[in-house]
């Protein structure tokens, strides 16, 4: 296993773990923490397919890097307005 191949097998448990515990009710999708494992998941594996390309994973992963930095910049706007009220 090379390098790359380990931050890619990485990006692939934490997006997993991420939904693990979304189903095992440890996190919530709304969590800021949710969104980052799976940014930080799917930016592993964009970067384990720079060795190894393929158009289809390169695509899941590209949305769902996007998808979670939706989720990331929601969950900071709402610490801040959270923040503001107290």
């Amino acid at each position: 296993m090379t390098p790359v191949d380990v931050l890619g097998a990485l990006g692939a448990i934490l997006i997993v773990g991420a939904y693990l515990l979304l189903q095992l009710e440890r996190l919530q999708a709304t969590q800021l923490r949710y969104s980052l494992m799976n940014a930080v998941g799917a930016l592993l594996i964009l970067v384990s397919l720079t060795v190894d390309f393929n158009l289809s994973a390169c695509l899941v992963e590209a949305f769902w890097l996007a998808v979670s930095v939706i989720g990331i910049v929601k969950g900071l706007r709402a610490r801040r307005a959270s923040s503001r009220a107290e």
